[in-house]
């Protein structure tokens, strides 16, 4: 195990009708002029919008709105949100959404604090000072609830990238599961499928005597296999929910992956996909994923045969493991694709010619240096050989 250093200092509030406090968590944690950042949609449908108002107006607490925020957020509105918090003197973001309004308020919350470019952080700046930020989820999926990530879209140039930095992990979290109730069957696949793609990013490593995170992850993937049917089912199933909601929050706050070198080649890979197609970064990750294991998984075929034994229930042939890690991948695909995922380019709408340009972005656009991942480094013709085996 490596050494490290963990710090995860967000208070969660969980349970039903707790939207209904936002307010007094925005005052506890010093607010006094929010920014309410989200999409649109639902959030207003719902009458959920009005209700963090409702619960804002209760403390005489002043607000700004800026909604629009889309799938695979982008660096124009967060421009647009920098610049309204500067100007209306801005001191907390409240984020109502999924992972994507949680990202993009993560970015304006860096952005409005720092005299550059906020794209600076997406670049590997390290964020140290950002606005207080509060969230209330509506999607279990990204685990930006509790993680001290951010992931944004330059439009100049499409480019698709992180940021990161503990002054990002949110003050607060509300997490209530039955604001999930309302979402489309994919959109809570995807969301699954999200989760378990964090987990399998830290699973696949090559820090040797990592147990305690090993069985941390197998248990919340095993938590996803057995709850992910159910909710699909009965999308009203709210113990279904929540379970899938803490797990998605388990999943990437880093408890997980503590002590361990990571991969996230596959979600760099992924990128890519959404960055130009704008596909669902769960329905890219469902692709990607078993791409990946297929094309690196003989660098460690005991730790893909565990994966296969522990989680799925495959039976270790000892005498050809291969036949079991292989077997592990299959029941990936295969569990994918009962929750609805996309399996192949065409089901992304992603298409064969723009492999060769999606490869060399992947590992040289916007200032990288040409490889992507840990557990295996990937170079330019690995991520293309990875992408031809998605078609």
């Amino acid at each position: 195990m490596e050494n490290f250093t963990f710090y995860s200092p967000t208070y969660f509030v969980f349970g039903k009708e707790e939207e209904n406090n936002a307010g007094k968590y925005v005052k506890r944690f010093g607010g006094t002029k929010v920014l309410l950042h989200y999409g649109g949609g639902s959030v207003v449908r719902s009458g959920l919008l009005d209700r963090v108002k409702a619960s804002l107006s209760a403390e005489h607490i002043p607000y700004v709105e800026l909604g629009g925020v889309k799938p695979n957020p982008r660096s124009g509105l967060v421009y647009e949100g920098i610049e309204l918090c500067r100007k209306e003197k801005v001191d907390f973001v409240l984020a109502i959404g999924g992972g994507s309004t949680i990202d993009s308020s993560k970015a304006i919350a860096a952005g409005t604090v720092y005299s550059g470019d906020f794209w600076d952080f997406y670049q590997g700046k390290l964020v140290e000072e950002a606005l207080p930020i509060g969230i209330i989820l509506t999607i279990s999926a990204a685990g930006s609830e509790g993680s001290a990530d951010s992931v944004i879209t330059n439009e100049n140039g499409m480019y698709k990238r992180g940021a990161t930095g503990e002054a990002l992990r949110p003050t607060f979290s509300i997490l209530n599961p039955a604001l999930t109730q309302t979402l489309p069957p994919f959109q809570t696949a995807c969301g699954i499928t999200d989760i378990m793609a964090h987990l399998f990013e830290r699973y696949f490593t090559n820090t040797q005597e990592v147990e305690v995170t090993d069985r941390m992850i197998e248990g919340l993937l095993l938590t996803m296999i057995h709850e992910g049917p159910r909710v699909i089912e009965d999308p009203n199933n709210y113990e279904a929910r929540a379970n899938i909601m803490w797990a998605g929050m388990m999943g990437h706050n880093n408890s997980c992956g503590v002590g361990r070198i990571q991969d996230w080649a596959s979600h760099d890979i992924e990128h890519e996909l959404s960055a130009l197609y704008d596909c669902a970064h769960g329905a890219g990750l469902a692709v990607v994923f078993p791409a990946w294991m297929t094309y690196v998984y003989k660098h460690d075929v005991m730790r893909f045969a565990k994966l296969a034994v522990r989680v799925w229930g495959c039976q270790m042939d000892f005498a050809n493991p291969e036949r079991t890690a292989l077997e592990g991948i299959s029941a990936l695909r295969r569990f994918w694709k009962s929750l609805g995922m996309p399996s192949n380019f065409a089901e992304l709408g992603a298409k064969e010619e723009d492999i060769p340009q999606m490869a060399h972005t992947a590992c040289y656009g916007d200032g990288r240096t040409g490889t992507l991942g840990n557990f295996v480094k990937l170079h330019e013709e690995d991520v293309a050989n990875i992408y031809r085996l998605m078609v």
